[in-house]
């Protein structure tokens, strides 16, 4: 039966599974929340990048370390797309690979676009394909060699308001729960992230897909995360350019000043240029953002073996 659904998973995911050491459903069972619909999954190569378009069968993506690396940290990945794609190249597969070379195993998503032709309820399709990746992470914890307590999550752009909607929100389920695994990530990673719906400071295009171009007020401050953040928000590191014109710096901003103001433990880094988009890459060669969340993942003690 094994070796069957191996083969299934090898048909439906050969594009990632060239990418990655394995890609399985992320629902062993029936997709929560989902329409009976034809499968209209898209990838491309788009200015050299990576998109899938209308996800409606979302999976996991597993890059696991050597053994002799593993550092026990485990990081589940939302890659970004506004909510219409995922931009699982620059914002996942790469992003796996240079996790791995720190010993830590990495999981990237890739989540479901909102799409009310495939979801009872395309508003909550992403958050329970975002908690999901947590659950089976964190249960499945011995089988990939990690510690079930040094569970972060990392998000891009929009995938950054997933992961900050998992970091804020995950005291409500909605998935199917019934060992009552925590849900609650250790540590998050926002890159250029989406953080606000508030019409001041929104990515529009990422708030239209996920709640519709004429959002109640009550659904703009719930998934504005700012205004989501207590004392039990896990601790954040943040990344954002003073020159991105897709998404405004003071989404982060804002986001680590409700931090802050929660005694809860932060580190943002503001670059004078970078614009949006920029993955692993700033536009100053001599920066690397991602060596400066390597420190902060030394000093938090996630990258000890």
């Amino acid at each position: 039966m094994k070796k069957i659904a191996a083969f299934i998973s090898l048909i439906y995911f050969a594009p990632l599974l060239a990418m990655s050491q394995t890609v399985i459903p992320l629902y062993k069972d029936s997709i929560p929340n989902s329409k009976p619909a034809k499968d209209e999954e898209k990838s491309e190569q788009s200015n050299g990048i990576l998109i899938i378009s209308k996800v409606s069968k979302p999976t996991l993506s597993i890059f696991l370390p050597s053994k002799e690396k593993a550092t026990g940290t485990a990081l589940v990945i939302y890659p970004g797309g506004g909510y219409g794609i995922v931009a699982a190249g620059h914002e996942g597969i790469d992003i796996a690979k240079k996790f791995n070379e720190m010993g830590v195993a990495a999981f990237v998503v890739k989540y479901r676009i909102p799409n009310s032709q495939t979801m009872i309820n395309p508003e909550i399709g992403p958050l329970q394909d975002a908690q999901q990746a947590i659950k089976v992470v964190r249960e499945g914890a011995k089988d990939y060699n990690i510690d079930p307590n040094r569970i972060g999550i990392m998000g891009f752009s929009a995938g950054g308001h997933l992961a900050s909607t998992a970091g804020t929100h995950f005291y409500k389920a909605v998935i199917a729960n019934a060992n009552n695994t925590s849900l609650r990530p250790d540590f998050m990673i926002l890159i250029y992230p989406v953080i606000s719906f508030t019409d001041s400071l929104a990515h529009m295009g990422s708030r239209d897909n996920l709640i519709g171009k004429n959002p109640p007020a009550e659904k703009i401050k719930e998934y504005s995360n700012e205004l989501q953040v207590t004392s039990k928000t896990p601790p954040a590191f943040l990344v954002h350019a003073s020159d991105d014109d897709g998404v405004k710096p003071q989404n982060s901003i804002a986001f680590y000043l409700a931090l802050i103001k929660n005694h809860v433990d932060a580190e943002m880094h503001l670059y004078e240029s970078g614009g949006h988009g920029f993955g692993l890459n700033l536009k100053n060669k001599n920066e690397q953002w991602m060596d400066r969340c390597k420190n902060w993942m030394e000093n938090h003690g996630w990258l000890k073996q």
